[in-house]
């Protein structure tokens, strides 16, 4: 229904505190963005690991006082997940959690491993046998066969053999254990509140809890948090670290901050240069609500063109719902949007979005809008055209389906009917995301424009989408 790329998961963790499993929840609910298709905590008490995990919202999955008493203990890992091309079944559900001959441990992951499936398939070809279809399950094996000692150890000679983006939490009876993977794709950030240790993938679920933001994991960095505090590691080979920048245009809240930068500010910044690279005789500037906000208040003040709130948005449309009969067109947009016709008819409308894949639904807003009474609509991106895959841990089409892989901007403007077409240059998304001008191939991971991947993945033709777990 929404044209979109989808992140995968987000994680949430905390050590030391007698309300683990009740601040785990809140801090989901802070993650609820990162995805709604389930979610899970697992605790400990010191002696033993607890779970519980559903399908559906975090709100819907912990919807009883009682659950949390089946989550006792001082330590808690969570994780909400929005599923991909695997399948959305229960037994996806993250955290994992499992026994195994030097305990019991669980793990969420943000991310997606490029080489899951090869190592997959050696360790069934040694014997292993797998009760999901997850890339993260390959993680829990690696650990199994690991010969360290230590838990730190073992962690690390898993996650060496892996490739690919993983902001990851692990939890036994008595550590916890946070690593991101050296390009730092992901976000992962600690914080602490009173004497206990929170990780998260984005700030904003520290300010629910009142929790303080210390800082952001480095990229390859360990920490591990027992009863006698907190140890950083950095067991991996260094590289140049490569963020994903559609964390800033789409996926990470807006009153978060990742990467050393706050996520609205970055998005107004796109907003303006924007606006200095695709100015217009307009009367009015319009955002899609709501990711598009921030960019089309930064396009406003920079062109000087009142910012109006033309486009409402149903804020209580769930994930499924009941199509009517085909005389009701374009339903799905319909119900998430509605123009204000007041403020659009008779007016040169500017309409900012933060991304465009398929062009479907850019071409029905345009419509919606024009039917309200515009005598103009321009539209205008705030990214460049999106032509490759994600494999680094975001559901993306393949690339036969990203309407600019195989469409100039001027047909694609056709296509969705605008009256002009204007993207962010790519170079103009790393300056304003706080990339140093002359570094256009360094810093962020904007793969999905460029086609430059910084960790390369095995056996893939060029119009396919690798399997996220």
């Amino acid at each position: 229904m929404f044209d979109k790329f989808q992140d995968e998961c987000g994680v949430f963790g905390i050590f030391g505190h007698p309300e683990a499993a009740n601040l785990t929840y809140l801090g989901l609910y802070a993650l609820q963005h990162r995805g709604q298709e389930s979610c899970g905590i697992v605790s400990s008490d010191g002696q033993r690991l607890q779970a519980y995990r559903g399908m559906g919202l975090v709100a819907d999955v912990f919807k009883r006082d009682s659950t949390f008493e089946e989550l006792p203990g001082r330590n808690a890992i969570g994780h909400v997940r929005y599923s991909t091309a695997g399948s959305s079944d229960f037994k996806n559900v993250q955290p994992i959690m499992v026994d195994y001959a030097r305990g019991s441990i669980a793990v969420a992951h943000n991310g997606n491993l490029v080489n899951a499936q090869d190592i997959r398939n050696e360790l069934e070809q040694s014997g292993s046998i797998f009760s999901t279809t997850s890339d993260t399950e390959v993680i829990i094996h690696l650990m199994a066969k690991a010969q360290s000692e230590s838990l730190a150890d073992r962690v690390a000679e898993a996650l060496s053999v892996v490739k690919g983006a993983y902001s990851a939490l692990f939890l036994t009876e008595t550590r916890m254990v946070a690593v991101r993977d050296p390009n730092g794709f992901r976000p992962l950030s600690l914080g602490r509140l009173n004497e206990a240790y929170v990780v998260a993938s984005e700030t904003c679920a520290f300010d629910l809890i009142e929790a303080e933001f210390i800082r952001e994991l480095e990229p390859g960095e360990m920490l591990v948090i027992d009863k006698h505090g907190m140890k950083s590691f950095k067991p991996f080979k260094e590289v140049s670290p490569s963020p994903c920048i559609f964390e800033f245009i789409y996926f990470a809240r807006p009153d978060s901050t990742i990467f050393g930068r706050q996520v609205y500010s970055v998005r107004k910044e796109f907003g303006r240069q924007l606006a200095r690279e695709h100015a217009v005789d307009a009367d009015i500037v319009v955002a899609v609500p709501d990711s598009g906000m921030p960019a089309a208040i930064g396009y406003a003040e920079e062109a000087g063109i009142p910012f109006e709130l033309g486009l409402m948005r149903n804020h209580y449309v769930g994930r499924t719902f009941i199509e009517p009969q085909q005389s009701i067109r374009h339903f799905g947009v319909k119900l998430k949007l509605n123009p204000v016709r007041d403020i659009i008819d008779g007016k040169r409308v500017v309409v900012i979005d933060d991304s465009l894949v398929r062009g479907t639904t850019a071409r029905k807003i345009i419509k919606m809008i024009r039917n309200a009474g515009a005598s103009e609509v321009h539209m205008r991106i705030s990214s460049p055209p999106t032509s490759f895959p994600c494999y680094y841990g975001i559901d993306t089409p393949t690339r036969k389906e990203l309407i600019s892989s195989s469409h100039s901007i001027e047909e694609i403007n056709r296509y969705i009917t605008s009256d002009s077409l204007g993207y962010l240059s790519r170079q103009g998304m790393r300056v304003a995301a706080g990339a140093p001008a002359e570094l256009v191939n360094g810093h962020f991971c904007d793969a999905c424009f460029s086609g430059e991947y910084p960790v390369k993945f095995p056996r893939l033709r060029a119009d396919s989408q690798l399997g996220l777990f």
